[in-house]
């Protein structure tokens, strides 16, 4: 995942970010809330700790997702640069590095990578695989198959990758109205997730003696559980109804 999101970290390194970070505000919600009651300043430490524990990994992951997302709408572009260069005589692996000097990151990276690997005598059908693995969405997967059978069973590869690139451009169409039909429930689940804790940290800080109940006594225990359950499980269950494949 490190290298999907252009991180120059090892495992190991993001690991301990994650422990010092929960840490520092496992610590800082603590002192934030020491004037609270003794179980209230303790939950709010635990969720400073949690929080801290996954916030280096949800960076990484969000900047993996971006830079698919980026790669995704460059990646057309490449295809038709590649169509070109086969059109005007040019070689296979030679438009590789049409590609790598052409394109604008990421796509320039990964090309890149794949011409030298063939250059440097992987043969291209495995360079291609390592491309997927590199790149693991449905539009490289697609460009790979459609080269690997080309190079097999011939044919013109110009216009093969005319039609790829149209084809990619037409469901990218597609997923943008999905996007669209799909707004009100993004938003319910946003609200969903977001209004809640915003409830209890102004209930805590405005009127601290309604809410504390639900902290001290067993059967607000009882209700934060069942409370937290069923948020959960709504997330799960909208997250599920507005994520289309296309």
């Amino acid at each position: 995942m490190l290298s999907q999101a252009d991180l120059k970290i090892r495992a190991g390194n993001l690991l301990l970010l994650c422990v010092l970070s929960a840490a520092a505000l496992g610590i800082a919600a603590l002192l934030a809330s020491a004037r609270l009651q003794a179980n209230e300043s303790l939950l709010f430490a635990g969720m400073g700790t949690f929080l801290g524990a996954v916030l280096p990994y949800s960076f990484a992951s969000y900047r993996r997702t971006k830079r698919f997302r980026k790669f995704e709408e460059l990646f057309p572009e490449a295809i038709d640069t590649l169509a070109r260069a086969v059109r005007a005589g040019h070689a296979f692996t030679t438009a590789l590095e049409l590609i790598a000097n052409e394109i604008s990151e990421p796509v320039a990276t990964e090309f890149r990578k794949l011409f030298e690997e063939q250059k440097f005598g992987l043969p291209v059908r495995d360079a291609l695989l390592n491309l997927t693995e590199r790149m693991p969405l449905v539009d490289v997967k697609f460009f790979v198959t459609a080269v690997m059978l080309q190079r097999e069973t011939g044919g013109n590869l110009a216009e093969i990758l005319d039609n790829l690139s149209y084809l990619i451009r037409e469901r990218f169409k597609i997923m943008r109205q999905v996007r669209v039909y799909t707004a009100q429930g993004r938003l319910t689940m946003m609200l969903l997730m977001g209004l809640p804790p915003i409830i209890v940290v102004s209930m805590l800080i405005l009127n601290p003696s309604f809410i504390q109940p639900l902290f001290v006594d067993p059967i607000g225990h009882v209700l934060v559980v069942v409370g937290l359950t069923l948020q959960t499980f709504g997330y799960f269950v909208i997250r599920k109804t507005i994520q289309i494949q296309v």
